[in-house]
């Protein structure tokens, strides 16, 4: 059974840093797709980041370039997400997802990803 936990939401102060980590069980991704979505209160989920391939290589939203990024440890089978400069708009529940067979035009949609972690909060005050 594929399970997929994160950790390290938290509440910070805008301005204020967390890393999130995603731990994945019961098989590898190595060579596939990690990312990380979010979805804030009224709001439709959305994708934030993604590492993909022994590559490594990285996608963000346009939102959070230059002030996130995404990691991962493929002996741990687990990625991270490094956030910088939190901004209250960054408020939301950041779900870890993963997926082997995610094509360039599919990384960025939350559907073609087959396994969900249970989300953590993360809130950033003003």
């Amino acid at each position: 059974q594929v399970q997929l936990i994160e950790s390290g939401g938290g509440l910070v102060q805008a301005g204020g840093s967390l890393k999130l980590s995603c731990a994945a069980s019961g098989r590898t991704f190595s060579g596939g797709a990690m990312a990380w979505f979010r979805q804030a209160p009224g709001k439709e989920r959305e994708f934030v980041a993604v590492i993909r391939g022994f590559g490594r290589t990285t996608y963000y939203a346009e939102a959070v370039k230059g002030r996130f990024t995404i990691s991962r440890d493929n002996a741990k089978n687990t990625v991270y997400l490094k956030m910088n400069g939190l901004k209250p708009d960054d408020t939301a529940i950041y779900y870890c997802a993963a997926g082997m067979t995610l094509i360039t035009a599919t990384l960025r949609d939350g559907a073609a990803y087959n396994y969900w972690g249970q989300g953590t909060q993360v809130t950033v005050s003003s």
